[in-house]
């Protein structure tokens, strides 16, 4: 197992790979809408919309950590850490602690206020892994989206 390091395009397909294994997880198998060119475009192209840090095990990219710059208005400007995902047949041996310290470390370099991310209710494992890192889980907040459609049924009421 080695350090993570920054993600190359080359990447992508197995990032891609992790994605769809993280949705199979979290029961929304058919939930993936980005493309391999989405990743490889909006990662790598002339206006990088996201960092990504992969750590490997035997050559082979078993982990992967998303974040992007946010900005709140009470904290200012802050990493928002979109996925971490480690490979199931790799979990429990210390990747998601590596990911989320190549995290953390980006923050600090970054100088941002906070980083922040989401983690499903009842993702014990998660919560548990995340709360003996510090972090504190915010369980009485909920997530708000308005997806494609939605976004489209708000603007047809205008």
């Amino acid at each position: 197992m080695e350090q993570p390091r920054l993600a190359v395009v080359q990447d992508m397909p197995r990032v891609l790979e992790l994605i769809h294994e993280l949705a199979t997880f979290e029961k929304e198998a058919d939930a993936v809408e980005i493309t391999l060119s989405d990743l490889e475009q909006d990662g790598f192209g002339i206006d990088p919309k996201f960092t990504c840090f992969v750590v490997e095990v035997e050559n082979n990219v078993e982990g992967i950590a998303l974040v992007y710059p946010r900005y709140s208005t009470w904290k200012g400007v802050i990493l928002h850490l979109e996925d971490l995902i480690v490979s199931e047949k790799c979990r429990g041996k210390g990747l998601g602690t590596l990911l989320l310290n190549s995290v953390v470390k980006q923050a600090k370099k970054l100088g941002v206020k906070r980083v922040s991310w989401d983690v499903l209710d009842w993702n014990e494992p998660a919560i548990k892994f995340y709360e003996s890192k510090g972090a504190d889980v915010k369980r009485d907040w909920d997530v708000v989206h308005l997806d494609e459609n939605g976004i489209k049924n708000y603007l047809d009421q205008l």
